[in-house]
């Protein structure tokens, strides 16, 4: 279902909870809108650009769509640029309501706007979460045949599975085979989440494609140990989460349903609740290393129940400092009044080479390779230390 709003704002929704607050007003101007600090949510240029996939061949002002979801077409062509969470989750909404499609066109045939809602619909009631997700298996095998989702226990851990049929893309690694395949995950993982109104850690995620440029972003989305070149998709989690009572009513779902299902890429990200305190505590500190018993301190929690909180949303304090680090870094290139050494001081590295090595891991490249080639970008003033 596609809230009528659904291009005039969105709200961020807490695990646990159904208190919305505003975010992002997406229709105003774009000298007056509304952004975020870099290091609050925000989705890579890749999956922006996979959502738009299907739409190549189709009679759709794709210009017209960002716009309309406070977005800069240059996302298209730069893939260091960076959308506020919520402005992408307006997009989602502005694409399944262009195409009347709630998969955005990347197979031939449309899933109608209220699929989602009707997924929704019969997961509710369900005793636990494993009788919750073997209905929405069934009834995506019955809208989605091009992708066929199994969930299976097998001893201490469980998995979701996704297998496509055979010629459905044009290659291993065509864009909208890519997005299909996060989207899909995404939109499991996110419903599993909201059932049993807590984060759903996934262990690991192997991906059937290669490590696509976007990467990075997967240790916020899904997991932090995220492989690629797989068969199929397997996602592994602690099989003792299937008995997880469903917590939902009705009441939960009709408040859920304004906004969705753009909202759904809004929730139970690494990014929020424990990890976005700590990153905010990072972000205001730099150029000092804190440790994981500084933030806590700073946050008022024993260093253990910190510990567990991020552990609980699937990442580790080691985890969202490298995360923030990246994206400063990037940032604070692309900017161009700073030097590499200078850089690497502000984000806290004790020598320039550590940075260097942290540097090409996250891209592949050293940082004078690295900016050569592209000039990354953040949609957003980025914060100044």
């Amino acid at each position: 279902m596609v809230a009528p709003n659904a291009l005039s704002g969105h709200a961020a929704l807490r695990p646990g909870s159904c208190k919305f607050r505003h975010v992002v007003r997406t229709s105003s101007p774009p000298s007056k809108r509304v952004r975020e600090p870099l290091h609050r949510a925000t989705v890579a240029a890749g999956f922006v650009t996979g959502l738009l996939s299907g739409l190549r061949g189709r009679r759709a002002d794709v210009a017209a769509l960002l716009a309309a979801a406070g977005l800069p077409r240059e996302i298209l062509s730069d893939s260091g640029v960076r959308a506020p969470i919520a402005a992408y989750a307006a997009l989602y909404n502005a694409v399944v309501a262009r195409l009347g499609d709630e998969a955005f066109g990347l197979f031939p045939h449309r899933l109608p706007p209220g699929t989602f809602e009707f997924l929704c619909r019969g997961t509710l009631g369900a005793r636990d979460l494993a009788t919750a997700l073997d209905r929405a298996t069934r009834f995506l095998a019955l809208v989605l045949p091009e992708l066929a989702v199994t969930v299976e226990r097998e001893g201490n851990h469980a998995r979701i599975r996704i297998a496509e049929a055979r010629g459905v893309f044009r290659s291993r690694d065509d864009p909208r085979r890519v997005f299909a395949h996060e989207w899909l995950l995404r939109l499991l993982h996110g419903l599993a989440c909201w059932l049993v109104a807590r984060p759903l850690p996934l262990e690991s995620v192997r991906f059937p494609y290669r490590k696509p440029r976007h990467a990075a972003d997967y240790a916020l989305i899904y997991a932090p140990a995220a492989t690629f070149g797989g068969e199929g998709l397997e996602a592994v989690f602690d099989a003792g989460l299937l008995d997880l009572p469903v917590s939902r009513s009705e009441a939960d779902l009709e408040q859920f349903l304004v906004g969705a299902p753009g909202k759904i890429s809004m929730l139970y990200r690494r990014d929020r609740e424990a990890a976005r305190a700590v990153r905010d505590y990072l972000a205001r500190t730099l150029p000092e290393s804190g440790s994981l018993e500084d933030a806590a301190r700073s946050l008022r929690l024993a260093p253990r129940t910190l510990h567990r909180r991020l552990r609980a949303e699937g990442t580790s304090f080691r985890a969202v400092k490298d995360a923030l680090r990246r994206e400063l870094a990037l940032a604070w290139l692309a900017r161009g009044d700073r030097s590499v050494a200078r850089v690497a001081a502000d984000l806290g590295y004790s020598e320039p080479s550590a940075f260097f090595r942290a540097f090409q891991s996250w891209t592949g490249q050293a940082p004078s390779a690295y900016l050569r080639g592209q000039t990354p970008k953040v949609f957003g003033a980025a914060p100044r230390q």
